[in-house]
């Protein structure tokens, strides 16, 4: 089905509460006039294995599709990028910005962070490195000392430390840099992991951010477990749900 039709379908039932069969039957005659029965069931199948639709009742349906998360970079974010990119061509890192979560959270935090992650190989040299060509505050793999005392005395911390593997990340890319940033999956499971550098997102303030996100946008539940099973915090994330925001469970997709 091309993807044009698909657009438009979602536009034409997203603020709908529900449709039926013979509604998503007119719209698809528009686009072709010699429909047969046999061929709408198939377009039917297709919607719901895309998750694009949803069944609700007998016959009807509500639009599912959430769009994937495109986040606006800071400046600093592209310089850090730039940098790294002019100096370590072929490493995997990821960069993300704790103001993202602004979106998504009760109390707007303050204090801006950015997370530098890198293969482990390259964590040291590219923190010396970025200290020497960028005058911002950063800090190498820092404990619970140093952000209770430093990075929250810092306006704009800068934190350098490994990148788990296979951890999923996204790339943006614009006239500036191409960007390899944290997926909303790996930072629902860090707000977990690293709960004492991210500490202004726990509690009441994690469901809260939770709730959002799956709200909002598309989440590949699949990536999240599986990038949450290597920080070995499944478990914990899965009853985090159970517990706190139930009532999307049915919407999770194990993609």
């Amino acid at each position: 089905m091309p993807k044009i039709i698909e657009n438009k379908l979602i536009e034409a039932f997203k603020d709908r509460s529900s449709f039926d069969r013979d509604a998503l039957y007119n719209f698809y005659l528009d686009f072709e006039p010699d429909l047969k029965e046999s061929t709408f069931s198939w377009r039917i199948y297709d919607l719901k294995k895309k998750d694009i639709i949803k069944t609700i009742g007998r016959g009807l349906y509500v639009i599912s599709y959430k769009p994937k998360y495109k986040p606006l970079l800071s400046d600093s974010v592209f310089k850090i990028a730039r940098k790294t990119n002019e100096r370590f061509e072929d490493i995997k890192y990821a960069i993300w910005e704790t103001q993202w979560l602004n979106e998504f959270s009760q109390h707007q935090a303050s204090n801006q962070m950015i997370v530098v992650e890198v293969e482990k190989e390259f964590v040291d040299s590219l923190y010396y490195y970025l200290n020497d060509n960028l005058r911002m505050d950063f800090f190498l793999n820092p404990d619970e000392k140093e952000i209770q005392f430093y990075i929250s005395e810092s306006n704009v911390p800068v934190i350098i430390k490994r990148l788990v593997t296979r951890a999923p990340i996204q790339k943006i890319k614009n006239k500036k840099a191409v960007v390899p940033i944290a997926t909303l999956e790996k930072i629902m499971v860090d707000l977990f992991a690293d709960e004492n550098l991210l500490h202004f997102y726990q509690g009441s303030e994690m469901v809260n951010i939770y709730e959002k996100i799956i709200d909002r946008y598309s989440i590949n539940f699949t990536k999240l477990f599986s990038y949450a099973k290597r920080r070995k915090k499944e478990q914990e994330i899965k009853q985090f749900i159970s517990n706190h925001i139930s009532n999307f469970l049915e919407d999770i997709q194990y993609d």
